[in-house]
């Protein structure tokens, strides 16, 4: 079933662009997506579509500064001017607590890809009594590169304004990673050994922009945020966790970082199901060999609901 499109009215004053599609059948629970820095959720669509095919709702929202959300404190590729990550919380509290309401009594596992999944994972921290599972896919969890993406935006926003794009750091990242992979593709092909797959993200203006100085300062507070074990106590033992990453991801240093967040999970007596995935690069769901993937995420979601 497609997506349907919505705005919800977060209390932040967001008009959040949310998108759903029902469980074909009797309804399992809900699956909360949270997507990835410069995209939107409406790419989650063939990906809703495989979760209603085994009984499950999806709901997704497009963050601040993401996709057709609008929100009147922000601006285009920022989350907000001030206290922009922890208005992204509130925004996804808003969207789980719309899922419950209309699913009551079912079970809402929130899954984040890359930046969706350090969100997905705070998520978790701060609101660990709305959701019943935890999935935290492609994300880099490094305390040491959120304290470095602190100091470089410090540095960045005393000589542009928060709104600029923070071309210092998409040089570091993105454009290095690109470079890593030239000979599929010149723009992109980190993302997917799919090159289908890539040509329709950097053909969707909607997707691949600069990233402003604001937006990366909080993502680094978020990265910070999950990275820190007194946090990580907020979550009930009990809360089931489904990690993925893929060999060939530059983002994710060839799935170390997931490694290492599985590590870390188990070492707290955290139940913490691991997939790495051999050649796999950054985005899983676009993946030559995704189909099978998201069965196994099915089959773990099927001992939850």
């Amino acid at each position: 079933m497609a997506f349907t499109q919505r705005i919800l009215e977060s209390p932040t004053g967001a008009q959040l662009a949310l998108y759903e599609s029902a469980a074909k059948g009797e309804t399992r629970g809900v699956v909360h997506i949270n997507h990835g820095l410069a995209e939107h959720a409406a790419r989650y669509e063939r990906f809703a579509e495989a979760l209603a095919q085994a009984g499950w709702a999806v709901i997704a929202q497009d963050h601040r500064g993401h996709g057709l959300t609008v929100a009147p404190d922000g601006a285009p590729r920022l989350f907000a001017y001030e206290h922009g990550w922890d208005q992204l919380m509130e925004d996804a509290a808003a969207v789980n607590a719309g899922a419950r309401e209309k699913h009551p009594g079912k079970p809402v596992v929130v899954f984040g890809h890359s930046m969706g999944g350090v969100v997905s994972l705070n998520y978790a921290m701060r609101y660990p009594e709305t959701v019943s599972g935890c999935a935290v896919w492609n994300a880099n969890i490094d305390k040491g590169a959120a304290g470095l993406i602190k100091f470089v935006t410090g540095l960045g926003l005393i000589f542009s304004k928060p709104e600029k794009p923070a071309g210092l750091i998409d040089a570091l990242t993105f454009k290095a990673w690109d470079r890593r992979f030239k000979q599929d593709r010149p723009e992109s092909g980190w993302l997917s050994r799919d090159l289908a797959e890539v040509d329709r993200y950097v053909a969707d203006p909607l997707c691949g922009w600069t990233a402003s100085w604001s937006l990366w300062r909080d993502f680094a507070g978020g990265i910070a945020y999950a990275a820190d074990d007194r946090n990580l106590k907020a979550i009930p033992k009990s809360l089931p966790f489904h990690l993925v990453g893929g060999t060939d991801d530059p983002a994710t240093n060839n799935a170390k970082a997931i490694e290492q967040l599985g590590a870390r999970l188990r070492k707290a007596g955290y139940g913490a199901t691991q997939e790495i995935l051999e050649d796999f690069r950054h985005e899983t769901l676009n993946e030559n060999g995704r189909e099978a993937v998201i069965e196994r995420f099915a089959a773990w979601l099927s001992r939850i609901g």
